[in-house]
């Protein structure tokens, strides 16, 4: 059982790293001109009714899981 707990402590620690650095990142670069598309590519869906709006951004989705599996990829080479 300890080395459950010991592993997940780790995760949790080396998960808090991870997001305390992108964190920072989008602070810093907050003002560039490319993070200020994302949310608006075509092909993000965009429903605007009276009383309800539905957004799903779609094309954002797929971009970022393809930024971070090529990230990814080239750390674990």
């Amino acid at each position: 059982m300890e080395d459950w707990l010991g592993y997940l402590g780790k995760f949790i620690m080396k998960l808090g790293g991870v997001l305390i650095v992108v964190g920072a990142l989008l602070f810093l670069f907050r003002d560039l001109p490319i993070l200020e598309k994302l949310g608006r590519l075509p092909g993000d869906i965009r429903i605007e009714e009276d009383k309800f709006t539905f957004y799903f951004p779609l094309t954002t989705s797929i971009l970022i899981s393809l930024i971070l599996t090529v990230i990814l990829w080239l750390f674990k080479r």
